[in-house]
């Protein structure tokens, strides 16, 4: 007879699935997949590779639980670190850089949206309203250079300023910001 309970303590958790319980697996997915999923979305920035990668994440788990060391850290940190490692080695194989040269660019790298580690309604720090204390000329820098992955080059040509100009205004910008956000660190 089997009996899962609902909250197992980190230690009865790593136990349970160094026994290969599916119980503890159904614990450790229901209450770390949020976690993980979050650290793999803001690096590979992509939900589709996010829910293909996360699977992968939680098989190396189940397969390399008996490596898990607590002398060494935390379970969560080991974990963190198997997402975080997955994730790169995901953006680093070839597979992936040839699925990103196939890609039509309007698709992949301007739609923010779709790429966004975040919602429109969650902003950290409210950076957002930081962002809108600098000067419209600014805002649109920092957006195009920051958010849409434009050069300063391809800023230059598509706003009709000059590089310099456009080199001075960021650089300006940039200082601004960093003034602006020294309470948040």
């Amino acid at each position: 007879m089997l009996i899962i309970k609902a909250n197992y303590s980190e230690e009865q958790l790593i136990v349970l699935l160094q026994g290969k319980n599916e119980a503890g697996f159904h614990h450790l997915y229901d209450n770390y997949s949020g976690a993980l999923y979050g650290v793999i979305l803001r690096i590979v920035q992509s939900k589709e590779y996010t829910e293909e990668i996360i699977q992968d994440v939680f098989v190396k788990i189940w397969n390399s639980i008996h490596q898990y060391d607590s002398t060494k850290g935390r379970f969560y940190t080991w974990m963190i670190n198997i997402a975080r490692n997955t994730a790169i080695d995901y953006l680093k194989s070839k597979g992936f850089q040839n699925e990103l040269k196939n890609q039509p660019l309007p698709d992949f790298v301007y739609n923010s949206a779709e790429l966004s580690t975040t919602n429109n309604t969650s902003d950290f720090i409210g950076f957002n309203n930081v962002l809108e204390t600098l000067e419209v000329d600014k805002q649109e820098l920092i957006n195009l250079a920051y958010y849409q992955g434009y050069t300063q080059n391809e800023i230059s040509e598509k706003l009709k300023i000059p590089l310099g100009t456009v080199k001075t205004k960021m650089r300006n910008a940039l200082i601004k910001l960093k003034d602006l956000l020294k309470d948040y660190q």
